[in-house]
């Protein structure tokens, strides 16, 4: 029997029922949202304190590692390891109590930060420490790292949001702090070694590198649960925690400053600390032309003046005494910007956080990594610091996106390092050789001035072994001495800290090989590379978090089954995984791959909610072309990925072929879900009875008519002639029937899809070269014009159709003097097309409607169908709890003269399967409505 084995028999004969040893949950948990990957032995998740002490003791005997994970967003490499990984977001994610009288509530490690935040704010209150991920990051890992955010400035640390901690430290001792008061040989440790803890820890806010020790000081109160706060997982695991809550200021105001370059931000930033501010972060020019460039012009509203930027908040209970904060800080830049109404102030902070969420791409357009993503120097260095770091840049040829807490002297910035390249490389030299090379110049940089390696992700496998370049001999030796105190059998979380791993080892990327040969896809902004492609995913996680709520998709089936293999990262995890070779050996065919893939809906939602823009959508149709290329493939591959061919012979005899698919079993035979209710095939086509109607007057425009609207929802396309023809268009069709493929793409048939997709982009080439809009009824299909035909036939053949295709919504906007029919006092509850959302988006539509006076209830989230996946046999229970996440829950809430929006044809089967409403196209909304 293997050590894992082992392991997780003597774990489930000790009650520790929730233990993992598959190749599947060991590839997807060996990275996390940092540059590393080392794949565990085995995966446990606990449900309780006794389980977790089981845990310790039982890896102590078995002397395999373990290592604490919470929602694995760590950047530094410290919620990886080569053992047993625990991980707490499955079960012990609870908050057990909200204490109003007190300000606090006792939460369990595995709670996202976000669910923290609904259950205190029923009581007026919040938990202070706001980090990016607080959609998805959890309480555990926050203690971990001694998270932080944007507003440390008003609200601290996670370590000074602390009231006591629940833990098992390294040796098994179980520790309730502070009641416990920590273990006597430290008190005695720090008694010896005052002078070295006094000169050299916590001389600044955001000192996070090494252990937290000057909490240990008398004057300090030998405060354990500080110290234990940033300890990343090394000393203790944590069970419990109780944490301080405070409460919102009545009034804030956003002020926003213009400087002519980053570094005369970072110089102006500490005169503004006297204003009490509560956050003051930095952005510039860089940041703010990538969020043009991705999410469009209006996602930047107007600026002051200048090449950079300072975003100073401030608040209070005092409306006067706010405003009047606000004027005196507007004083202190070249140009500002003064925002009380909250609205506004949220479009300027969504600069901030977009712009970080897609710096995973540098300027230069090349992949950006983590590795000196969280440098801190005090804040009156910041200036000087920023321009030597901007040097050392150029030096080493990186280019980067940087941002941070300027208020705190703290620096983000993802660096590209180009990893993937060997170090002997002609051009632009890189690899794990090129990476420490300027790791160490960085830290030497930084320490210089005082600094801190870490300003709030922890040092984990990125900068542990470099903290001699920040720390003496001594404190570095005081470290070991803690580690063994707590942890004398380097049980938790070993090559942290202290006797750290290099750098340079472990490194995920240089251990994935290029695959640029025989693709179906062209990788456009990858290079040609599937691997550099899977490889966008840094792990930041945010597939994790639930999205819906402000219209985003990503990632319907994760937040259906909570498994971290059925989310955009872990399905990328287990590509990145069959890439190297290591830990999923089978290459396409893995069986690894194709579980972690089962459940992927398609969606495309990871293609424009993820910020490194990942489509996994793209990479499943991949997989299965390599998969099944030349071989026999599953059932559902010819039944429902060739619908198209199978719609066109029943067009022939659409009442047999109705009474067909309901012959009791036969759907069945052909791969589809017995509860599922095929829809019927119209008794006559769009095409037919288009072909038999006089045309009107106006300015042409040719339809993409798919099969969805052809042979299933005609009404959908007489609806779109009618408003066409009354905005002043003259519809018209191909001679000959077209198809864009999306069956097939769908399902990996991708040579076939070439041939079919090549022959439609061909003939709506002639119409594009005329300058006639090509307008798209059936969103998914549309999106292929637009997307998908780019990749598979290339930019030259397939761009000019692209450029020309239209949503409905797109085109009557762009129409001159056209005014939609009045919708005033209708509510509509609207359900987006995934690929609507991710490839188009659905602005358009929302602004037609809300032009045209109707009240609209957006939806996010998939509606669960998802073209052929919800109709298939395994899939059917997924289907209806995605469709649960938002759909359902609204249309039980719409009332009875309620309009259900909904342009897909996959969402009306949905809804109309589901329940005993039905859904509308645009073009029939509108069409009604016409005089």
């Amino acid at each position: 029997m293997d050590r894992a084995a082992a392991l997780a028999n003597d774990l489930r004969r000790r009650g520790v029922a929730d233990v993992l040893t598959d190749s599947t949950t060991r590839s997807v948990h060996s990275s996390d949202a940092s540059l590393y990957r080392v794949p565990p032995l085995l995966v446990a998740r606990p449900r309780s304190a006794e389980d977790v002490a089981t845990a310790i003791e039982l890896c102590a005997r078995h002397e395999i590692p373990l290592t604490a994970r919470g929602a694995g967003t760590s950047v530094a490499g410290n919620a990886i390891g080569p053992g047993l990984v625990l991980d707490f977001s499955r079960h012990m994610n609870r908050v057990l109590h909200v204490d109003a009288g007190t300000r606090t509530a006792v939460v369990q490690p595995g709670v996202v930060q976000a669910a923290l935040q609904r259950a205190a704010a029923p009581y007026g209150l919040r938990f202070g420490p706001d980090p990016s991920t607080h959609t998805r990051c959890t309480i555990g890992g926050m203690i971990g790292n001694n998270a932080c955010g944007s507003r440390t400035l008003g609200y601290g640390r996670t370590s000074d949001n602390l009231a006591g901690l629940k833990a098992v430290a390294g040796d098994g001792t179980a520790l309730d702090l502070p009641a416990h008061g920590g273990p006597a040989a430290l008190r005695d440790l720090v008694l010896a070694n005052l002078a070295t803890i006094r000169t050299e820890f916590g001389r600044f806010g955001r000192q996070m590198s090494g252990y937290a020790l000057e909490h240990l000081l008398p004057e300090r109160g030998f405060d354990v649960t500080g110290l234990l706060a940033g300890s990343e997982g090394t000393l203790a695991v944590l069970t419990e925690a109780t944490v301080k809550l405070v409460t919102d200021p009545a009034h804030r105001a956003l002020v926003v400053l213009g400087y002519a370059d980053i570094a005369a931000a970072g110089d102006a930033a500490p005169a503004l600390l006297e204003h009490r501010p509560t956050a003051c972060e930095g952005i510039d020019a860089r940041i703010v032309d990538v969020v043009r460039r991705r999410r469009g012009p209006q996602a930047v509203p107007p600026l002051p003046r200048g090449a950079a930027w300072l975003f100073v908040e401030v608040a209070g209970d005092d409306v006067a005494e706010v405003g009047e904060r606000a004027t005196r800080v507007a004083s202190g830049g070249e140009d500002a910007l003064v925002v009380t109404d909250p609205a506004r102030a949220a479009a300027l902070w969504r600069i901030r956080e977009d712009g970080a969420g897609l710096s995973g791409r540098s300027p230069a357009g090349l992949p950006a990594h983590a590795g000196w993503e969280d440098s801190a120097v005090p804040p009156a260095m910041l200036g000087r610091y920023l321009r030597d770091f901007e040097e050392l840049m150029a030096g080493h040829g990186l280019t980067g996106l940087p941002y941070g807490h300027f208020g705190d002297g703290c620096l983000h910035i993802r660096l590209d390092v180009p990893l993937d390249r060997p170090h002997g490389a002609l051009e632009r030299p890189g690899g794990a050789k090129a990476l420490r090379e300027f790791l160490v110049a960085a830290a030497t940089l930084v320490a210089g001035y005082g600094g801190s390696l870490s300003g709030e992700h922890g040092d984990g496998r990125a900068r542990s072994e470099l903290l001699p370049l920040m720390y003496s001999e001594a404190a570095i030796d005081l470290f070991a001495q803690v580690k063994a105190i707590f942890d004398p059998g380097d049980v938790l979380n070993p090559g942290v800290l202290v006797r750290p791993r290099p750098v340079d080892a472990d490194l995920r990327v240089p251990a994935a090989r290029p695959v640029r040969e025989r693709l179906a896809l062209a990788y456009r902004h990858d290079g040609g590379d599937f691997s550099q492609a899977v490889h966008r995913c840094t792990g930041v996680g945010k597939c994790r978090a639930d999205n819906t709520a402000t219209g985003g998709v990503m990632c319907p089936s994760y937040l259906a089954t909570r498994e971290e293999k059925d989310s955009t990262r872990g399905r990328a995890r287990a590509l990145q995984e069959m890439v190297n070779g290591s830990a999923v050996a089978g290459g396409w065919r893995s069986p690894e791959v194709h579980e972690a893939l089962d459940l992927c809906l398609s969606c495309k939602g990871c293609a424009s909610d993820c910020p490194t823009g990942i489509d996994m959508a793209a990479y499943k149709s991949e997989v299965l072309h390599q998969s099944y290329r030349g071989r026999l493939r599953p059932l559902t591959h010819y039944s429902l990925g060739r619908l198209p061919l199978w719609a066109r012979l029943a067009s022939r005899l659409p009442r047999a072929a109705n009474a067909l698919l309901r012959v009791p079993g036969l759907p069945a035979i052909a791969g589809v879900d017995s509860r599922r209710t095929l829809p019927a095939f119209a008794p006559e086509t769009f095409r037919a009875w288009f072909r038999r109607r006089r045309p009107a007057p106006g300015e042409p425009v040719l339809l993409f008519v798919d099969t969805f609207t052809d042979h299933f929802a005609p009404e959908a396309g007489r609806a779109t002639v009618k408003v066409l023809e009354a905005a002043g268009y003259r519809p018209r069709i191909s001679e000959r029937r077209q198809c864009c493929a999306l069956t097939w793409i769908s399902t990996g048939q991708l040579d076939a899809a070439r041939k079919i997709l090549g022959r439609t982009v061909a003939e709506l080439g002639e119409a594009a070269a005329q300058g006639v809009p090509i307008v798209g009824m059936e969103p998914s299909c549309t999106a292929v014009l637009r997307s998908d035909a780019l990749e598979l036939l290339g930019e030259e053949a397939a761009a000019p159709v692209a450029r020309m295709t239209r949503t409905l919504a797109e085109l009557l906007l762009e129409t001159p003097d056209w005014r939609p029919p009045p919708l005033h006092g209708l509510e509509v509850v609207a359900q987006p097309h995934c690929h609507h959302h991710a490839v188009m988006g659905w602005e358009q539509d929302a602004r037609l409607l809300r032009e045209a006076g109707a009240d609209v209830r957006r939806l996010g989230g998939c509606c669960g169908l998802a073209g052929n996946f919800g109709v298939e046999k395994g899939h059917y229970d997924v289907s209806v709890a995605v469709a649960g996440q938002q759909l359902l829950p609204a249309l039980r809430q719409a009332g009875a003269e309620s309009a259900v929006l909904a342009d897909g044809f996959s969402c009306r089967t949905q809804i109309a399967d589901l329940t005993s409403r039905q859904g509308v196209h645009l073009a029939q909304l509108l069409a009604d409505r016409l005089p």
